[in-house]
């Protein structure tokens, strides 16, 4: 994937100066730490930032103070970036950042700055692009080298303590002693993170692009990396790519073949049984290090089980499997119960350490399964495969469970009830209490399909006070920003968090019918075409035209763990397009499709939210309309059918859409019109006889 994202692997001066510090150990440089006034950091709301705000380090946040400084010193920058339930961030900081001798070093020759990515991923984006250009590879802590005007010169990701000093010394002499040299390379690496994936990947094409051929082509390719034993693609480590897996679903639907729905089931099965699922609380870790979903990095994000409430929603409206509805229960009383703002807002994530240890909230020492259940402990290692050795590292047992094992009888579910009580006491992993607009969007979207496969009114009132929580903390001035944790904060919203919320607005008017969200949708769908659309290219760029200017302007296209923002927003384009008969809208939204069509078709796996909006053009939508007294009667059982390529208008009576045009009740009549490309079936009054409408073109 790296090769895919950078085009070409970006070697310079610098990287061949500084390779012998890499290679070469230091001696022992720990020192025993001292009390120590905050940094900078401590004005701060960001959790993350706050977790260094007592480091040694004199570290400061992103920003004109900052840069200024790096400027007025003609001082190299070091930008360490990370997030706060980033384990590797955590070692980091324990071995480098909070000792005094290296710390010395890094203020004496640096003006450092910490950045938490998720706050502000426009930075990241262009770091770790730097990063991968100069060879290195992608992840977190990521710690780059900039010269005074911002411009990346050499960086890379965890450097352990016996080298990280040296490194330090190396760079700050080769920055004063080859200056004109490294400011030659960073201006030419700059200039290649100023060159748009799209000038590399987007072609000018027709809509002939759009066919069955190349769907099939997409499925011969995500069939071939298949893991057939523990489901999932490739090798370890394995991350979720929800989208992977709804494409999926889609092309089953369109092929009606068995396969790539045996992926998927087979696939979520596994997840389900590993450790990668929490078996007692519900909810998932960010991606298991094994190929077979057994040991995870442990961190819970909100964006993970955001659109895996999706994934689930939707595997249990195909097959109505009651595991799938299950983990879609447990995974919201978990948000319920860890993760939810006292007035609906989701947080971002649960750290994947505790007591300094990976892991050790949620694994189980022999002892501690003998204490939890009353000296159940042989029943639950025999249904959990743990062993009084561990069966993972240091003793320690994660909770597993068979692709084929029975549903649990009442006294393991009581034996799990325990262990959950008892795992209440133990130290709690930090929570990351920022509320990030997107994410919380996605959330919407993730609790609304599950109110249309489960008719939970649960979802729904949550996805209502979600919605409600960002309108009255996360919009003002005539801006959505970015994240909220106390206040929110100055930084204006990303593509993403705007794309997100347009979906989560169009998904709940389709399950409310109440036209004040399509308002919205519309409104803010406006707001974006205005301040990030780039008319040269043709997408959208990841900030807005009010943004701060960094050295590049990005446009995110590849989907990865989080769907690519563009291809979020060409998806509500050509959803909204349709609900509003907007036909600009869904020109648009084809006419970006049809210029990746070539990468989306060779890499379905980091383009398959974009493979799902190739098979909605290529398939085209039904337009479903309904109206009358039974309206959320006949709404509701039809939603509860996987109909995926299906937009919904309704109202009792009286609308302003123009699909319900000459379609309104007349007293109090149910009537439900099927159509395709503004072209209506008759009229039926009963659901069944739609659906049957919508299965049969």
């Amino acid at each position: 994937m790296i090769q895919i994202l950078t085009g070409y692997r970006f070697t310079n001066l610098v990287t061949l100066l500084l390779l012998f510090a890499i290679t070469n150990s230091a001696q022992d440089t720990n020192s025993k730490l001292k009390v120590k006034t905050p940094n900078k950091l401590i004005r701060s709301t960001s959790p993350y930032l706050l977790q260094h705000a007592y480091n040694p380090v004199q570290w400061q946040e992103w920003g004109a103070e900052a840069l200024t400084e790096a400027k007025s010193l003609d001082r190299p920058i070091l930008v360490s970036i990370g997030y706060s339930s980033c384990h590797w961030c955590h070692v980091m900081e324990r071995e480098s950042f909070e000792n005094e001798d290296i710390a010395k070093v890094m203020n004496e020759n640096f003006i450092c700055i910490k950045v938490d990515r998720e706050e502000r991923p426009d930075i990241d984006q262009i770091y770790m692009e730097a990063v991968q250009a100069m060879g290195g590879h992608g992840g977190w802590p990521l710690n780059v080298f900039l010269t005074p005007d911002q411009k990346p010169f050499y960086g890379g990701t965890y450097f352990p303590p016996q080298q990280w000093p040296k490194l330090l010394l190396q760079v700050s002499q080769t920055f004063k002693a080859k200056r004109e040299e490294i400011t030659q390379s960073a201006e030419e690496l700059a200039k290649h993170l100023q060159t748009s994936d799209l000038q590399r990947f987007a072609k000018e094409t027709g809509n002939e692009v759009f066919s069955r051929e190349k769907l099939d082509g997409m499925f011969s390719i995500l069939q071939n990396k298949f893991d057939s034993k523990w489901g999932g693609m490739d090798k370890a480590p394995k991350f979720v790519m929800p989208t992977v897996w709804l494409l999926l679903m889609r092309y089953h639907f369109i092929a009606k073949n068995k396969p790539p729905l045996e992926m998927v089931l087979l696939t979520l099965k596994q997840m389900t049984r590993g450790g990668l699922y929490d078996q007692l609380g519900g909810g998932f870790s960010r991606y298991s290090v094994d190929g077979e979903w057994f040991a995870p990095h442990f961190e819970k994000m909100l964006y993970d089980n955001a659109q895996l409430l999706s994934l689930y929603a939707e595997a249990y409206s195909i097959t109505k499997d009651e595991e799938f509805k299950s983990v879609a229960y447990e995974t919201v009383r978990w948000l319920q119960r860890e993760m939810m703002h006292k007035d609906g807002g989701f947080y971002s994530a649960l750290d994947a350490d505790s007591e300094g240890v990976e892991g050790k909230f949620y694994t189980w020492t022999w002892n501690e399964l003998n204490e939890a259940t009353e000296n159940e402990s042989k029943l639950i290692a025999d249904y959990f495969h743990c062993t009084q050795d561990g069966n993972w590292e240091h003793g320690f047992n994660i909770l597993k469970r068979d692709l084929h094992q029975e549903k649990p009888d009442e006294r393991i579910l009581i034996a799990k009830k325990k262990m959950l009580a008892y795992r209440e006491k133990k130290l709690r992993p930090s929570l990351d209490d920022k509320i990030i607009a997107g994410w919380n969007a996605m959330t919407v979207q993730g609790l609304i399909d599950c109110y249309k496969s489960f008719g939970d009114l649960l979802f729904l009132d949550h996805a209502l006070k979600n919605i409600s929580f960002v309108e009255k903390n996360l919009i003002s001035e005539g801006k959505v920003f970015r994240a909220f944790k106390d206040k929110r904060s100055n930084t204006e919203g990303f593509l993403e968090d705007y794309a997100f919320l347009i979906q989560a607005y169009i998904s709940v008017y389709e399950v409310t019918f109440d036209e004040g969200f399509l308002t919205k949708a519309e409104r803010w769908t406006n707001y974006v075409l205005n301040n990030f659309y780039d008319r040269t290219e043709n997408y959208f760029h990841f900030t807005s035209g009010s943004s701060e200017k960094l050295i590049a302007k990005k446009k995110e296209v590849f989907d990865n763990v989080i769907p690519s923002s563009n291809s979020v927003m060409a998806r509500c384009l050509f959803h909204l397009g349709t609900l509003l008969d907007k036909d600009e809208w869904k020109k648009m939204a084809s006419e970006m499709t049809s210029k990746l069509a070539s990468i989306i078709s060779s890499e379905p796996t980091y383009m398959s939210n974009w493979g799902i909006l190739f098979s909605e053009i290529t398939e085209g939508m039904n337009e479903v309309v309904i109206t009358g007294n039974e309206l959320e009667a006949v709404r509701k059982e039809i939603q509860s059918n996987y109909l995926p390529f299906t937009v919904y208008v309704g109202a009792k009576s009286k609308s302003n859409l123009v699909l319900m045009e000459g379609r309104e009740s007349i007293e109090g009549e149910t009537k439900i019109y099927v159509c395709r490309n503004k072209v209506c079936k008759l009229p039926v009054n009963n659901a069944n006889d739609a659906i049957k409408q919508i299965l049969f073109k």
